[in-house]
C-alpha cells in the first residue's frame, strides 16, 4: 500500500512539474501576440513566420487566403515589397477583448486591432479590423495555427475615400456638363 502511495505522489509530483498553470500559459500567449506584433510592424519576416504553424491559414482583411509559411511569406512580399506593391508602411495594434479560450494544448483568441496603413498610392488611414486566431502548442511552444482578419465592409476607410472620390468625380462632372451646355447654349444664338 505504501509503495502504491509512493508511486502514485511521485507521478502527481512529476505532472505538476510538467503542467503549466493557466496565468503561465496565458502569459506565454501574451508574449506571443506582442512578439507577433513587434515583428509585423518591423517587417522582420523571419521572426514573424517563427511564430505560425508551419501549416498555419491565415484569411486576410483582403480575403486573400494563405496556407503554410511560404505562402504567407509570399503575401507579404508581394503586399509590401514586391514591384506591383500596394502598402507602403503598416502598424498594428491588436488587442484581445478576453483570455484566451484554452482546450488543453490550444487555444482561441479573438479581438480587433486598430491599424495604420500607407498605401503607395500615398493613401494613409486608419483601419479598424476584428480577429480570431487559434494557438496551438507546436515542438514545445506556442504557435499561431489560423488567424481570420476582416475589416467592416459597410463602413470603413477605404469605402469612404471612394465615397469622397465618386461624389467629388460626379460634382466635377456636373459642373463641367453644365459649362459645355451653357458654351453650347451661347454658340447657337
Amino acid at each position: 500500500m505504501r509503495v502504491s502511495s509512493l508511486i502514485i505522489s511521485v507521478i502527481f509530483a512529476f505532472g505538476g512539474l510538467v503542467a503549466q498553470s493557466p496565468e503561465e500559459t496565458h502569459n506565454e500567449l501574451r508574449k506571443l501576440k506582442t512578439e507577433i506584433t513587434a515583428a509585423a510592424n518591423k517587417k522582420d519576416y523571419a521572426a514573424l513566420l517563427n511564430h505560425l504553424h508551419p501549416n498555419v491559414v491565415i484569411t486576410w482583411q483582403d480575403a486573400q487566403v494563405c496556407r503554410g509559411r511560404a505562402q504567407v511569406e509570399a503575401y507579404l512580399h508581394r503586399m509590401a515589397d514586391g514591384p506591383n506593391a500596394v502598402v507602403e508602411s503598416f502598424q498594428m495594434n491588436p488587442s484581445a477583448d478576453e483570455l484566451t479560450i484554452l482546450y488543453g494544448d490550444t487555444g482561441v483568441a479573438f479581438g480587433g486591432s486598430t491599424d495604420e496603413f500607407k498605401l503607395k498610392s500615398r493613401l494613409q488611414f486608419t483601419q479598424k479590423s476584428r480577429w480570431t486566431a487559434t494557438m496551438v502548442k507546436f515542438e514545445g511552444r506556442w504557435v499561431v495555427a489560423s488567424l481570420h482578419a476582416s475589416v467592416d465592409v459597410f463602413d470603413n476607410p477605404l469605402l469612404a475615400a471612394a465615397k469622397k472620390t465618386g461624389m467629388g468625380l460626379g460634382i466635377g462632372g456636373l459642373v463641367i456638363g453644365v459649362l459645355i451646355g451653357w458654351m453650347l447654349g451661347r454658340r447657337k444664338r
